[in-house]
């Protein structure tokens, strides 16, 4: 009961404070990446946490310190305790109906939104390559159409789709500059990073941290591809081809060069910060990896005690 008092706690504390200390950061824009990063162990944690508090209700947590056998065998010792116990078959029925709903709503969510989207995109990639003209030299399909735009569909036909228009109004360097961004967007898989955070968004949307990841998410994922557009083209390029691209709204399975916060981006751009130092990205990277874990801990710390005083069953 304590183990899961303490997940439940550390979900609803950092789902409801995580945001507004994550919103707050000025780093983020700093380094993007590790920030997306942080926003998807933080979500996640919160429902893992819920997940394994439910989990420990049902079986007893020093359970989850042992092998198989021995995880199984206190699941049978832990159902025949419950109905000898009142209220014990309560809490450990109520443990499994948390575990249960966590699990069974975050996998449909997560099936539901990769298959939708992974046809969406499908469909999409398809239909552009039917209309529009393969450009090779570009890496990139050309379809006919007077608004200047330019974006990427992932999926099983990762896609870079200009229009006829940008090509118009960008001059050479700023649209090797927009498809740099694109291409980007492709190698660093940015699309699952979104639905990573969308997911956890549908699966807790009464959470903050949850309602707010995905838009952070989406955000930072374009301050990143940004970064990697600039190490090879001048940032001022991608800053006057934001400014040309920023009218138009993307499908959407896509995510465009010009679609998200362009008013900041073309500001970060002109006006790079200082790189965060190497220190700071190792402390960073050690919470990203604390908050995928802690969870666990939290679980097992009752069987670590227990193993340190010699009470698990066997020892």
């Amino acid at each position: 009961m304590t183990a899961a008092a303490v997940l439940v706690a550390y979900a609803a504390c950092l789902g409801t404070l995580g945001s507004r200390i994550l919103g707050r950061a000025r780093w983020t824009t700093r380094a993007p990446l590790l920030a997306i990063f942080i926003y998807l162990a933080a979500g996640w944690s919160v429902i893992a946490a819920l997940g394994l508090a439910g989990l420990t209700l049902a079986v007893h947590a020093t359970a989850l310190g042992g092998g198989l056998s021995h995880l199984i065998g206190a699941c049978v010792l832990r159902l025949r305790a419950t109905y000898g116990t009142p209220g014990g078959a309560t809490v450990a029925g109520l443990g499994l109906t948390l575990a249960g709903a966590v699990a069974a709503r975050t996998t449909l969510t997560a099936l539901t939104h990769f298959r939708a989207a992974g046809r969406q995109a499908l469909r999409h990639a398809q239909t552009a390559r039917l209309v529009g003209q393969s450009q090779p030299a570009l890496g990139a399909v050309l379809v006919e159409h007077a608004q200047p735009a330019a974006y990427c569909v992932a999926g099983r036909q990762p896609t870079v789709i200009l229009t006829t228009g940008a090509v118009q109004v960008l001059e050479p360097g700023q649209l090797d500059a927009v498809l740099a961004h694109e291409r980007a967007h492709l190698t660093g898989r940015h699309h699952r990073m979104v639905a990573m955070a969308r997911i956890g968004r549908e699966a807790l949307p009464f959470l903050p941290l949850m309602r707010d990841a995905e838009a952070q998410v989406a955000r930072l994922v374009e301050l990143h591809a940004d970064d990697a557009a600039t190490r090879a083209h001048d940032p001022r390029l991608l800053a006057t081809a934001l400014v040309l691209l920023a009218t138009p709204a993307s499908p959407a399975p896509a995510l465009a060069a010009g679609a998200t916060d362009s008013v900041q981006r073309i500001h970060r751009l002109l006006g790079p910060c200082e790189p965060l130092g190497q220190v700071r990205r190792q402390l960073l990277r050690a919470t990203a990896a604390a908050l995928a874990l802690t969870p666990v801990l939290l679980a097992l710390t009752p069987a670590v005690v227990a193993l340190a005083l010699g009470k698990l069953p066997g020892t």
